[in-house]
């Protein structure tokens, strides 16, 4: 079924008497399709946060049913050849870095946040289920790749991408002692990545965005799932232990840094390069 409705969206039928309002609606409506099916995985495992109920499932932990299901959701998949084994190892990559900094930010000298739930699955205080948050990320951009047929037009060299993603990565812990350099690092991003853009086909006809705009409109909305798992108290905050109150808007900042970092390793799969722009 998926992979029929993935032919009707990347093989749209060409229209160009389609003009003026029509086409921005149906044009939005498609880039609405494709943005929903990149979404397949964070889709599901997030409807999967809200459907699970806190005291577990058949007495398995909330945590633990959890990992269950997002590993079901990776495996089908794959064998439905939506992913290939070499996003795959990509997306396991942002499993590893995604435990580390889970497993850093909620240790007892740092305790920036916490996972209040008893689970069986739990290494270092952290569930194991929470690599896929940050794996649905990886997926989604690897999947809105395919279907918005992605092209990024003015890609700083590589190598200076690289040093950025390793400096926000790095800044995630090392802020708690050396102080906060975010600001300093966004803004070396914003002038890496100033001329760059993004082209993209919603429907029969490209269409361009600055690529720093992609980060901060993606890093809102993981903004806002923050929101929704908190309030849901997958985990929780310190100021969120008595009474639920919204995520920092400052967290939007970090969220967009982390999609940069994430946009950083999906470009430089083998297959994707081919569409990244580099000026000599």
């Amino acid at each position: 079924m998926i992979t029929g409705v993935d032919k009707v969206l990347l093989s749209p039928r060409v229209r160009p008497g389609l003009s003026g309002l029509s086409r921005f609606v149906v044009e939005f409506l498609y880039f609405g399709l494709k943005q929903a099916r990149a979404c397949l995985f964070a889709g599901l495992f997030f409807l999967s946060v809200f459907v699970v109920p806190r005291g577990g499932v058949l007495g398995l932990p909330r945590y633990d049913v959890l990992l269950f299901i997002a590993l079901i959701i990776q495996v089908w998949m794959l064998a439905a050849k939506l992913e290939t084994w070499d996003e795959v190892k990509a997306i396991s990559l942002f499993h590893v870095l995604g435990f580390t900094l889970e497993a850093f930010k909620t240790s007892s000298a740092i305790g920036s946040w916490g996972y209040p739930d008893f689970a069986h699955t739990k290494l270092l205080g952290v569930p194991l289920f929470s690599g896929f948050m940050y794996a649905a990320v990886g997926s989604y951009l690897i999947q809105a790749w395919r279907l918005f047929d992605l092209r990024i037009k003015h890609h700083p060299p590589y190598w200076m991408a690289v040093t950025v993603a390793i400096l926000i990565y790095a800044n995630f812990f090392t802020h708690h002692f050396i102080g906060d350099f975010r600001w300093y690092i966004g803004a070396c991003a914003l002038g890496l990545y100033a001329r760059s853009a993004v082209v993209y086909r919603p429907l029969d006809r490209d269409r361009r965005m600055p690529l720093l705009l992609s980060f901060l409109l993606i890093g809102f909305f993981l903004w806002l799932a923050e929101n929704i798992s908190t309030f849901f108290g997958v985990w929780r905050y310190p100021n969120q232990i008595g009474a639920w109150s919204s995520v920092h808007i400052g967290k939007w900042s970090s969220w967009s840094l982390l999609v940069i970092m994430t946009f950083t390793i999906v470009a430089s799969l083998k297959h994707i390069k081919a569409s990244v722009h580099v000026p000599e």
